[in-house]
């Protein structure tokens, strides 16, 4: 049974950092992308940032390009969102999912299973 745990969320403000991380079991990790989405109040669930299987290729949603970096630790079976400059519409319920696929991706088809959430809030 897949498993995904994220962890690092909280209350910052505006040009603050947070790194968030997602602890995964039950596939071979190293196997499968994995992504980041967010879902803010009253609005639809949007991609962020992807990082495919081996960590070599990821790919940014162009509002976070330059301030969050995606990666992960195949070892420890885990990816992160490492987010700098923190602005308050970034401020959402971020969720890592992993992917069906090697691949990156970038809607939400393309990912099988999905974490609970942990929430970010941005003050100004």
């Amino acid at each position: 049974q897949v498993q995904l745990v994220e962890s690092g969320g909280g209350l910052v403000q505006a040009g603050d950092s947070l790194r968030l991380a997602c602890a995964a079991s039950g596939r071979t990790f190293k196997n499968y992308a994995m992504g980041w989405f967010r879902q803010a109040p009253g609005k639809e669930r949007e991609f962020v940032a992807t990082i495919n299987g081996g960590g070599g290729t990821t790919y940014y949603t162009d509002s976070v390009k330059g301030r969050f970096t995606i990666s992960r630790d195949n070892t420890r079976n885990t990816v992160y969102l490492q987010m700098n400059s923190l602005k308050p519409e970034d401020t959402a319920l971020y969720y890592c999912a992993l992917g069906r696929y090697y691949y990156i991706g970038t809607s939400m088809p393309e990912y099988g299973y999905w974490g609970q959430g942990t929430q970010v809030t941005v003050s100004s």
